[in-house]
């Protein structure tokens, strides 16, 4: 059912390709530099460069918001400014590809309510299944209420991806549940419904494990993208995955 959806939201016989569009730092944060109307501007000409390109998909999250703020703590200027992006994003990029958000750090909920808002098709979420430690805190499962939200507002048709062992939650922060294996992680998430599962490296631009890969393909019938580290040079590890998350290695100097 995952898979199906899956390929029927991307279209492609091959892996898709999903292009991040890094949202500059949004008001209030301590990188906060730009206006609104700046933030929505640049966030544009990303979106444009990734319609020539010909990316399958568009992923907007609001990296530059560091330090990061865990969901509960989130204003309604995340939101408000991450809805005004998203909308300018969707009307960029042609309605046959898929545009996704996320919002960090686990504003998993605010994200569905942005993906309604502006017509996206799926969201990145974090910490779906089990809890952990991350730099930003502890977070802690959120798919029972993440689900009964989304059929709350009526947004059942906006997918769930999550990562599973996240980045920048790696080593010892990972201790809390260190019993848990990767692939009964993402069994986890299948089981607690989730459409989709996010494989990453430790940090951003780090390199995924390609036995994880292996490993979760061989154990969940489930969409696995790889999040975090695909370039031309290391693709051919990932060529199983049904879809790269790519932020980094589009960008040069952050263009």
């Amino acid at each position: 059912m995952a898979l199906s959806r899956f390929k029927d939201l991307f279209q492609c016989s091959r892996a898709a390709v999903i292009g991040m569009i890094h949202v500059k730092a949004l008001p209030g944060t301590p990188l906060n530099r730009h206006g609104i109307n700046e933030l929505v501007e640049m966030a544009r000409q990303e979106a444009f460069a990734y319609k020539e390109a010909g990316v399958d998909g568009v992923l907007v999250e609001n990296m530059f918001d560091i330090p990061y703020l865990m969901g509960a703590s989130l204003g309604p200027e995340v939101v408000a400014t991450m809805t005004r992006v998203c909308q300018e994003v969707r009307s960029i990029i042609p309605k046959r590809i898929p545009c996704g958000i996320q919002i960090l750090a686990g504003g998993n909920k605010e994200a569905l309510a942005v993906g309604k808002a502006c017509g996206l098709q799926f969201i990145r979420a974090e910490c779906f299944v089990f809890s952990h430690v991350a730099d930003e805190g502890l977070m802690n499962a959120c798919a029972g209420p993440l689900l009964r939200y989304r059929r709350s507002i009526g947004a059942e048709d906006v997918l769930v991806f999550t990562d599973i062992k996240k980045k920048h939650s790696w080593d010892c922060a990972h201790s809390i549940t260190s019993d848990v294996g990767i692939a009964d992680t993402a069994e986890a998430a299948k089981f607690f419904l989730a459409d989709g599962v996010i494989l990453t490296g430790s940090a951003t631009g780090q390199e995924a494990d390609h036995r994880q890969l292996e490993n979760v393909i061989s154990k969940v019938d489930l969409p696995v993208l790889i999040g975090s580290g695909v370039t031309s040079d290391n693709v051919h590890k990932y060529m199983d995955a049904h879809g790269f998350i790519v932020g980094s290695h589009f960008k040069t100097g952050g263009r």
